[in-house]
């Protein structure tokens, strides 16, 4: 549902898509599964397609800084391997 409402609304509501205050251009994504609520980093490419990165159970207010290394990192591995093949 998350997805669906990234993909079909211009402006997604904060409590599906949040904006990571520390790093430009990563997201934040709530996804709640039963009693549990899943957090799944992503990020846009040009504006239209989003890249799901790492996913975790949040257990406290603070998003785990070890998760948001993981993202970044993955996130620079993206657009380094698209770079070497100079895919679009």
């Amino acid at each position: 549902k998350v997805i669906e409402i990234i993909e079909t609304y211009q402006h997604v509501p904060k409590t599906y898509l949040a904006p990571m205050k520390t790093h430009k251009g990563l997201f934040e994504a709530r996804i709640k599964l039963g009693s549990n609520i899943w957090r799944v980093f992503c990020f846009f490419d040009k504006g239209k397609l989003v890249i799901l990165l790492n996913g975790f159970t949040k257990k406290t207010q603070k998003t785990p800084k070890k998760e948001i290394d993981r993202a970044v990192r993955l996130m620079k591995e993206y657009y380094k391997e698209k770079n070497k093949g100079n895919g679009n």
